[in-house]
């Protein structure tokens, strides 16, 4: 940007996003915080926000309006929505285009060459790792910041792509924590899946599909022999629906674990929080997440996480300040720490603490810090 956002003249600028209302990802969920850190930080500026597959929005505002491009079919959507970005650009020369995903990073690069228009753009997971498309790569290597949500996903792009170190900063995801709070196990839920309030429940939470096998809900299962040897009444719940549920079911059938695992299938919004609270362990070792926000909801409840220790869930853990981070690839190890955590006998006594646990990932993760982060940033890389 050419200055700092200011009261005193109307700065405008432009947010892209894949998702906003229509959707629960990972990048939706960013995307919502950072709209409502800039909205927080800088209430005087205008504000256009472009999204690829919403189609109902709020109405349009003095300083907010959103110009959805959901209603093209799904194979018109990103030349109409490219489209909408250069001519809005064009129009009304925004100080500064941010874009939550980097494949519209193009059409900004694009914008900055006629214009001038500096832009942003956030990296995720897979979204920004082993980038091949020459037209992405030369967009992001002319992007004016690129904002990573982890050091993991940060250091892949260093090594992958053309960037200076310079150019790319870690801001982590944040936890929308009036959703996700600290209480009983819900009698409803323990009623739902015929558990016991005194039995110790293992719970996942995430899509099941042949492209996110890397979530480790497999090990898991693998595990859970093991483990119902030392723990007999042990539950594990896999929340999430997907294509590979057939072959999770094949799995638990092949493990004869059908009496100890129950797949829930779909769980609206408002019941997982609820969810998190049912458990004893929030368990994901996974190997290929950029960050992993299902943690911050976990650790907001208060309840014990384990994460694997070769992606950004390393990140979301504080480097195993918040949780036990283990090899993913590791059945035996996965077993063993998981009897450890469920016995109340694993070394890390912050697991065992709700409340403190809470605290501290407010402290690091909570909405507060996001926005000053981001502030930090708009302040140092603005001219």
């Amino acid at each position: 940007m050419n200055k700092q956002p200011s009261s005193k003249k109307k700065y405008r600028f432009h947010l892209w996003f894949p998702a906003l209302f229509n959707s629960t990802g990972g990048i939706q969920r960013y995307s919502s915080a950072c709209l409502t850190a800039f909205q927080s930080l800088y209430p005087d500026c205008v504000y256009d926000i472009s999204i690829k597959h919403d189609t109902d929005v709020p109405p349009k505002l003095p300083n907010l309006c959103f110009h959805p491009s959901g209603n093209w079919p799904l194979a018109l959507r990103t030349p109409a929505l490219a489209a909408q970005m250069i001519s809005l650009g064009l129009w009304q020369r925004p100080n500064l285009i941010f874009s939550t995903h980097p494949n519209f990073s193009v059409t900004a690069y694009l914008l900055k060459k006629l214009i001038g228009t500096s832009y942003w753009v956030a990296a995720h997971g897979i979204d920004a790792w082993d980038i091949q498309n020459p037209f992405i790569k030369k967009a992001l290597e002319n992007a004016d910041l690129i904002l990573a949500v982890s050091n993991y996903t940060r250091d892949r792009l260093l090594k992958e792509q053309n960037l200076r170190p310079d150019q790319v900063v870690v801001l982590p995801n944040t936890v929308e924590l009036k959703n996700f709070k600290i209480a009983p196990k819900p009698d409803y839920l323990l009623q739902r899946y015929a558990l016991s309030s005194h039995q110790p429940i293992i719970l996942t939470v995430a899509r099941l599909s042949q492209s996110e096998q890397y979530k480790g809900y497999s090990q898991i299962l693998s595990a859970l022999p093991k483990i119902r040897q030392a723990i007999p009444n042990v539950h594990y719940l896999l929340v999430g629906e997907g294509s590979d549920r057939s072959a999770v079911e094949q799995l638990i059938a092949q493990l004869q674990l059908q009496d100890c695992v129950t797949l829930t299938g779909y769980i609206r919004e408002q019941e997982l929080r609820e969810h998190y609270n049912l458990c004893d362990l929030f368990a994901m070792p996974s190997k290929g997440e950029g960050f992993g926000i299902v943690y911050l909801e976990a650790l907001a409840c208060g309840k014990p996480t384990l994460a694997g220790n070769k992606d950004g869930s390393v990140d979301a853990l504080c480097q195993g300040e918040l949780g036990v981070l283990i090899n993913p690839d590791d059945v035996e190890a996965i077993a063993g720490t998981i009897i450890q955590i469920l016995q109340g006998k694993y070394p890390h006594p912050l697991i065992y603490q709700p409340e403190e646990l809470r605290k501290r990932v407010i402290d690091k993760f909570g909405f507060d810090r996001f926005q000053e982060r981001l502030d930090y940033y708009i302040k140092k890389y603005s001219n």
